[in-house]
């Protein structure tokens, strides 16, 4: 196989090599719907047939910082759809701006999620051996980051959710696994996205993309995109199903 500037040996014209690659990205992203969505029915039966443990563990969950990073990841969506446009309409300091700002987004919603996952450490709710859904509600002064009005609700909703299930520390842990099983996996694909954007943007500053030649930053913002989209299902599904305050 011998390469010719940006076309490939086995393809006659650069269309022809972008429509390939553009086919090759969508029956990526077909198994990756496939994927995500066998998970997410998982989720789904197990929240039906342990709903009020499932429904204690979205309680649990910070509303705020979830919904500040469905935001994050919205503007990130605006800003790799401009580095696209850009690429494409010969826009070359853009090109770079925005895909900058793509991955400083990127880091912003991993600092919100260190965050949150701090939070569930220090709160006693990793599956596990020291995993206790009661831990704030009878240590009050360890989760002194739980505004005395919050840990008001959530201790009647245990009381409530413990009268539905009497084991609901175990049932909760399942709740915490997917929680953890689908966040880790999804921050997994951001990591993969954010290696993916620095390589555009050394090419960027190289000055690779053009009108003519703009595939990977094309191909690069169909998977963006898209780990965009799982997040948008994942917020409702862990962060607003069920909740009560």
């Amino acid at each position: 196989m011998h390469r010719t500037g940006e076309l490939y040996g086995q393809f006659k014209t650069l269309e022809q090599q972008k429509d390939t690659a553009t086919l090759g990205m969508w029956i990526f992203l077909v198994t990756e719907v496939m994927f995500f969505g066998g998970i997410m029915l998982a989720y789904t039966l197990n929240r039906h047939v342990y709903f009020a443990a499932f429904s204690m563990g979205s309680n649990t969950l910070s509303l705020k910082l979830g919904a500040f990073n469905t935001i994050v990841l919205l503007a990130s969506s605006f800003t790799m759809a401009m580095a696209v446009w850009s690429s494409q309409t010969g826009k070359k300091n853009l090109i770079t701006m925005f895909l900058a700002l793509t991955l400083l987004l990127g880091f912003v919603f991993f600092g919100v999620k260190y965050v949150e996952y701090t939070q569930k450490f220090h709160h006693h709710l990793v599956p596990g051996k020291s995993f206790d859904i009661f831990y704030c509600s009878k240590n009050p002064a360890k989760c002194q980051d739980i505004s005395e009005a919050d840990m008001k609700v959530e201790n009647e909703e245990l009381e409530k959710a413990s009268a539905a299930d009497p084991d609901l520390n175990a049932h909760a842990q399942l709740y915490y696994s997917a929680y953890f099983g689908m966040t880790g996996l999804h921050a997994l694909h951001m990591v993969i996205g954010a290696g993916l954007l620095l390589w555009l943007l050394k090419n960027s500053l190289a000055g690779a993309y053009t009108p003519r030649w703009n595939t990977p930053v094309d191909m690069v913002g169909l998977y963006w995109h898209f780990v965009d989209i799982v997040w948008i299902y994942l917020f409702p599904l862990l962060y607003l199903i069920d909740r009560h305050k």
